[in-house]
C-alpha cells in the first residue's frame, strides 16, 4: 500500500494550515464567532478554483475541517437548514476536554466517490497478438476495440487474472484508498457512492484518514480546548510518546523539543516510555506466571487501543487474554498526577485512537487532553516557535531503551522478552507481533484456533507501529531510524524490578 507520510502534499498543507488557524483563534481571538466565520475566506482567499470546480466548494470543505479541528461534529447535509459554521461553538469553547462521538468523520463534500474495486485497461496496452488478457478471462469480458483491449465492466468479476498475465502491465486495479487501508471493513458507501464510516466497526486507527488523497476523512482535535486550558492559568504537564523523535525536523534534538514544549507553555515534560517500562515489568511477570506455566493459552498486549478494541469486538473470547497492565499513557499519567495533583496531563503522540482511550470513564481523570504531533505542529506555528532555533535547556533521560522501543512494531513484545530473560532466566519466551488491522485479525484467528498457544502476541493497528500513527509528520523509515537512535541513547537498557 502506498504511503504519503512525509510528503508535503496539498492535503497535508491544508490540514496543517487549519490546525495553525484554529490554534491562532484560541490564542488571540476576542470575537470567536466572527473570527471563525471569517476563517474560510482567509484560507480560501482566491477567486479562481484551484482544487475543485469552484471556490465555493473549497470553502465548504474548509468550513467542515475547521469544525472538526475545533472538536465539533460536521454539520448535517440538510439543504433546507445546513446550520452556521459556528453552530454549537459555545459548547466547544471550554478549557477542558471536549468530545462528542464519532472521532473519525468523512467530509461528504470532499469525497471523490472513488471506485471500490475495478479493473481497467490503460493506454499502455500494445494490442498484442497473443491477447493473453482475453484468453484468461473466465467471463469473456475483454474484447478488442480500435486495436486495444477493453473490459466490459458488467461482465467483469474482478478476478484480476488479466492484470496478472499482461506482459506490459497495462491493466490497472483501482481500489478505494480508504477502504484498502481499513483492515476491518469499516468503510461503506452512502447513497451517492461516497465513503461512509461504520462507527460500530471503526476502531479509530486513522489509517483511512492518512490514505485518502483527497483529504476527505479527518478526526476531531482538542488543541483549541487545550490552549484555552493553558490560558486559564492551569498547570499543564506534557507526556510525550517515544515516537516524537524526528517528527519536528532532523535538526531538532529530544532536548530541544523538551525546551520548545516548555516555551509553548507546558510546565513539565515526561517521557511516556516511563509507563512503558512499568508495563514491561508487569507483563513479563504475567507471561511467566500465567502463559509460560500453561494456566493461560496466550497473552495479548493492550498498548494499542485500536488493536485492543478490535480484539474485543471481533474476538470476544480473547477478552480475558488482553493484558490488564496499564497502558503506557495511563501509567505515566498516574505517576504525573501523584507527583502533581493540581496538574492537567496532556498526552502528545502519534495516535488518533488515544483520544478515545482518554475519553473512557476509567481514564478520563488521568489524561485530560490528547493531541497528535501534527496538531502540535499547528500550535508551534501559531505561536511562532521555530524549533530548529531553540537552544536546549533541558535533559531527557527518564526511560530505558526497552520502554522507548514501544514506539515501533515489535518493540512491546521485545521489551517484555528482554525483561523475562533478565528477571526469569531459563524461561522460554514465544513472541509474535502483527502490524495493520488486517494482519492483527489474521493472528487473532490463528490464536482462536489454538495455533498460538504459549505466545505473547503484540498487535499494532498501524503498519510499522506507533511511528506510523495517523498523527505523525515524517516518513516511516525515517521515523524508525530516529527512534533507534533515541533507544540507543538511553542510559539503561531494561527497567529495574522494584520487588
Amino acid at each position: 500500500m502506498s504511503n504519503m507520510r512525509g510528503i508535503d502534499t496539498q492535503v497535508r498543507r491544508q490540514r496543517r494550515r487549519i490546525f495553525k488557524e484554529v490554534a491562532d483563534l484560541a490564542y488571540h481571538s476576542t470575537n470567536l464567532k466572527d473570527d471563525m466565520e471569517a476563517l474560510p475566506y482567509n484560507i480560501v482567499d482566491y477567486e479562481e478554483p484551484r482544487y475543485w470546480e469552484s471556490v465555493y466548494r473549497d470553502r465548504a470543505i474548509v468550513r467542515e475541517r475547521i469544525r472538526l479541528a475545533m472538536g465539533m461534529s460536521l454539520r448535517p447535509e440538510n439543504r433546507s437548514h445546513p446550520g452556521h459554521l459556528t453552530e454549537g461553538v459555545e459548547e466547544s469553547n471550554i478549557a477542558e476536554k471536549y468530545y462528542e462521538p464519532p472521532l473519525m468523520q468523512v467530509i461528504p463534500s470532499a469525497c471523490n466517490a472513488c471506485p471500490e474495486h475495478r479493473y481497467e485497461i490503460t493506454d499502455s496496452c500494445m494490442g498484442c497478438l497473443a491477447h493473453p488478457c482475453q484468453v484468461v478471462c473466465p467471463r469473456k469480458a475483454i474484447s478488442m476495440v480500435n486495436g486495444k483491449s477493453v473490459i466490459d465492466q458488467e461482465k467483469c468479476i474482478k478476478c484480476g487474472k488479466c492484470k496478472d498475465i499482461c506482459p506490459y502491465d497495462a491493466v490497472c486495479h483501482k481500489e478505494r484508498p480508504c477502504k484498502k487501508a481499513c483492515g476491518i471493513n469499516a468503510i461503506k458507501n452512502d447513497e451517492y457512492g461516497r465513503a461512509r464510516i461504520d462507527n460500530d466497526m471503526c476502531v479509530s486507527c486513522g489509517q483511512c484518514m492518512v490514505s485518502c488523497p483527497f483529504g476527505a476523512i479527518a478526526d476531531k482535535s482538542q488543541i483549541f480546548q487545550l490552549i484555552r486550558a493553558m490560558q486559564s492559568g492551569k498547570k499543564i504537564i506534557a507526556q510525550i510518546a517515544p515516537s516524537f523523535v524526528g517528527q519536528f525536523g532532523p535538526k531538532v534534538t529530544p532536548e530541544m523539543f523538551k525546551t520548545a514544549l516548555k516555551e509553548l507553555g507546558f510546565s513539565e515534560v515526561y517521557e511516556t516510555a516511563i509507563g512503558a517500562d512499568l508495563g514491561s515489568i508487569a507483563e513479563a511477570e504475567h507471561y511467566v506466571e500465567e502463559v509460560a506455566s500453561g494456566k493461560q493459552a496466550f497473552a495479548l498486549t493492550s498498548c494499542c487501543p485500536s488493536w485492543a478494541v478490535m480484539a474485543k469486538q471481533l474476538f470476544p473470547e480473547t477478552i480475558d487474554k488482553i493484558s490488564n497492565a496499564l497502558t503506557p499513557m495511563v501509567a505515566t499519567a498516574r505517576i504525573i498526577k501523584a507527583e502533581h495533583p493540581d496538574a492537567s496531563v496532556v498526552f502528545i503522540g502519534p495516535c488518533a485512537s488515544k483520544k478515545l482511550e482518554a475519553s473512557r470513564t476509567s481514564v478520563r481523570s488521568d489524561v485530560d487532553f490528547v493531541i497528535t504531533f501534527e496538531e502540535l505542529t499547528g500550535m508551534f506555528e501559531a505561536k511562532g516557535i521555530l524549533l530548529e532555533e531553540i537552544k536546549a535547556m533541558d535533559e531527557i533521560h527518564d526511560a530505558t531503551s526497552a520502554g522507548r522501543g514501544y514506539g515501533v512494531a515489535g518493540g512491546v513484545a521485545s521489551a517484555i522478552e528482554e525483561c523475562v530473560k533478565k528477571y526469569y532466566p531459563g524461561t522460554e519466551v514465544h513472541i509474535e507481533h502483527a502490524e495493520s488491522l488486517a494482519e492483527c485479525k489474521k493472528i487473532l484467528m490463528l490464536a482462536k484456533a489454538g495455533r498460538k498457544n504459549g505466545c505473547l502476541i503484540e498487535g499494532m493497528a498501524c503498519p510499522g507501529g506507533c511511528i506510523a500513527g495517523a498523527g505523525t509528520n515524517i516518513a516511516i523509515p525515517q521515523a524508525a531510524k530516529e527512534l533507534q537512535r533515541f533507544k540507543d541513547a538511553a542510559e539503561k537498557k531494561v527497567p529495574e524490578m522494584n520487588h
